[in-house]
């Protein structure tokens, strides 16, 4: 396994810039956030730390040969948006950019996308799924065109009141994972999995690795810490972050040992990356930095 880190929380470096703290830190590989540039729209997406829509031949390739120099190994280009959002002009955007962080893939001889399913918040599962078909489809026959990987990650995305009752991610549980599998029947489609998310919904993070190693793109960590007093004043129909938050690695409830060693028991040899959400570590940026070389001391101990 490499272990890397999701450049996200970079927000404030440029490329070349982030590439030199992944180096710094000793990582082996990144997840580039590829956010159409300029277009924040919550927390920890809107970076741009590669322009896909702009991307020449040249500049991928100074892409690459830095990186390359540096000794890390780009793992995926990360686009995390709402591919089934209800406003259907945006939800065009949202794709036709997606197609340009796949063509992107390819040109960088990345050929791993990471990114969500989406999901139509107010609309009930059997309607999402109708829809997923609908609007996955092309998407996974052109990836396979271009022999680029889907990676999808398994974030509810529900955790404010903005994205209640649904969230924006249908691929959140091993029921929906087969159902997306079975409609979007594909070598090229797979997981980009995140234990923490089933932590805060109390939910088995182990069985699955098991039960779906085939589809294991690609691996994030990120810890959570479920804090029960405040679940059993709120109750589970309450925004999330009511009675959860994002920590860093080793300081939530992810046992990171067994999470490791159920990877090393199905042979996983890909890539992991650190995800960096915990905003006791945002003080300032070198505060943030700081956090990426505490999470990285911290996994060294199994990866």
């Amino acid at each position: 396994m490499k272990l890397g880190l999701v450049s996200a929380i970079l927000d404030q470096s440029n490329y070349f810039e982030m590439i030199d703290i992944v180096a710094e830190n000793g990582l082996e590989c990144v997840e580039v956030a590829c956010w159409p540039a300029g277009k924040a729209e919550r927390r920890y997406a809107g970076v741009s730390h590669i322009d896909t829509e702009n991307l020449t031949k040249e500049l991928a390739e100074k892409y690459k040969c830095y990186a390359a120099e540096k000794k890390v190994v780009l793992s995926a280009l990360a686009y995390y948006p709402n591919p089934l959002d209800e406003d259907l002009a945006k939800r065009q955007q949202v794709i036709d950019h997606i197609y340009s962080v796949i063509d992107a893939a390819k040109l960088m001889d990345i050929n791993l996308i990471t990114t969500f399913i989406g999901r139509m918040p107010t609309k009930t599962i059997s309607e999402n799924l109708k829809e997923v078909e609908k609007v996955w489809k092309p998407i996974v026959k052109y990836a396979e065109k271009l022999q680029v990987k889907i990676a999808i990650e398994n974030c509810p995305m529900l955790f404010t009141e903005d994205e209640w009752p649904g969230g924006q991610n249908l691929m959140t549980t091993p029921v929906l994972f087969r159902k997306i599998f079975d409609l979007l029947d594909s070598d090229y489609l797979g997981l980009n999995f995140d234990p923490s998310h089933f932590v805060w919904q109390q939910m088995d993070y182990l069985a699955p690795l098991y039960e779906f190693k085939d589809k294991l793109f690609h691996i994030h960590y990120k810890d959570i810490k479920l804090y029960w007093s405040k679940l059993q004043e709120s109750g589970i129909m309450a925004t999330p972050l009511e009675y959860m938050s994002p920590k860093l690695p080793g300081l939530g409830d992810v046992d990171w040992g067994k999470y490791v060693s159920a990877l090393t028991d199905i042979r996983y040899s890909g890539y992991t990356c650190i995800e960096v959400e915990d905003r006791a570590y945002e003080s300032d940026y070198e505060d943030v930095k700081r956090s990426i070389k505490q999470s990285t001391h911290y996994l060294r101990n199994f990866v």
